[in-house]
């Protein structure tokens, strides 16, 4: 038995591999093949085997899916926000660091979840009827406070502006029926293809790669940005609606202003920390708050406290060789980034997701990327911040708790 979950851990590794560099292929896809594909699965493998490669998957793309974000701009909804600090580093030749930031903060976030969890489990049934009727109001108040703190009343003006436009397209796409895919195109048009299209409008140059360790963060700021992660990943882990891009406004609000290092490494933990304490909800309340942990409820119907230890271990020692992939990955995409022309690389990329997108989601598709590419340009024209254009997710979440 052993040896079968070691085989299910690795297989589910590999997959997350697959996942984890290539755009548009998610984990809730594969694992959606896999709850298809059970039937025929379960002559080779055990239901908790299957659980076991969907959760090594999983936690492996978590440490692996910020490496398309930062080196190609093509970003999904859980490191659109990772691409803004991640392509400042990468433009500085430091993009082996940005990626060793999220990687140090996935890891030790990780570990801190896990020492947690009796505490989740003991407090999350307790608190849940209790919090979730008030989730649509804090978010609202994080909105109105990341739109006052804008400069001048034009800022202001239009950071509340491309919260609008960003928000309004979110409702209508995720409102449409029968659209595969429907965050693919509109995350890269808000935060990829628009940032490549201002690249190549600059005529931006990438330069020279760097593998070296030069970035210094003292223990405290490492801690901060640690805790924040680990308690807003935790905490949008346990709500229906809301995910990793709402755990990262919430946990740098929360925190203060956060620098470009730190910033990086709260988007590292909050992806790994969400994926990890989702199995508590699974245990305790029953309730699957993402795809993958959705497809082990289908596959498990619930989860004894055995069956719960043995995902534990899967997360750590997925968890542990996806630290060394996600390091050994980025430096062969140094080596070949910085032998490729940037401004053919943007061009490339962006028809690339262009593809897939026609792909997943048809003329349709192509049409929610042209016009979030539209409004991504607008916060760089009137200089206001882009995570504004979370609004495409947040203003969605706001109505459904609130209304």
């Amino acid at each position: 038995m052993f040896l079968e979950f070691l085989i299910a851990a690795i297989l589910g590794i590999l997959a997350g591999i697959v996942t984890g560099l290539i755009p548009g292929i998610h984990i809730n896809l594969v694992s959606l093949l896999v709850v298809s594909l059970s039937v025929y699965l379960l002559d080779i493998f055990s239901l908790p085997s299957l659980g076991v490669f969907i959760i090594s998957m999983a936690i492996t793309h978590t440490f692996l899916d910020v490496l398309p974000a930062i080196f190609l701009g093509a970003p999904d909804a859980d490191t659109a926000l990772g691409v803004l600090p991640g392509h400042k580093l990468l433009m500085k030749g430091m993009g082996y660091e940005a990626v060793k930031l999220t990687v140090i903060g996935s890891l030790f976030s990780l570990i801190l979840a896990l020492i947690l969890f009796p505490l989740f489990i003991i407090i999350v049934p307790n608190i849940y009827e209790k919090i979730q009727p008030l989730i649509g109001y804090i978010l609202l108040l994080i909105v109105i406070y990341m739109i006052l703190i804008e400069k001048k009343i034009d800022g202001k003006f239009w950071a509340f502006v491309v919260f609008s436009m960003a928000g309004i397209l979110g409702i209508l796409v995720l409102t449409m029926p029968n659209l595969k895919q429907p965050l693919f195109p509109l995350l890269s048009g808000l935060f990829g293809v628009s940032m490549l299209i201002v690249s190549l409008s600059n005529q931006v140059e990438i330069p020279k790669q760097r593998i070296t360790d030069t970035i210094k963060i003292s223990k405290f700021e490492n801690f901060r940005a640690l805790i924040a992660g680990t308690f807003s990943g935790s905490f949008v882990s346990f709500f229906p609606g809301l995910g990793p891009a709402q755990a990262a406004i919430l946990g740098s609000n929360l925190m203060g202003s956060l620098g470009t290092y730190t910033f990086l490494i709260l988007i590292g933990s909050i992806n790994t920390v969400n994926m990890a304490v989702s199995l508590v909800s699974l245990y305790t309340i029953n309730k699957a708050r993402n795809g993958a942990v959705l497809a082990i409820r289908e596959l498990l119907t619930s989860i004894d406290l055995n069956t719960l230890i043995l995902f534990l271990a899967t997360i750590l020692f997925a968890g542990g060789i996806a630290v060394f992939l996600a390091l050994f990955l980025t430096r062969i995409f140094v080596k070949i980034i910085d032998k490729v022309n940037y401004s053919m690389l943007c061009v490339s990329v962006i028809s690339l997701i262009t593809i897939l997108v026609f792909y997943f989601s048809s003329w349709m598709g192509i049409l929610i990327l042209i016009i979030s590419t539209a409004i991504g340009i607008v916060p760089n024209i009137v200089n206001v911040k882009r995570s504004h254009s979370m609004g495409c997710l947040m203003l969605p979440v706001i109505l459904f708790f609130v209304l």
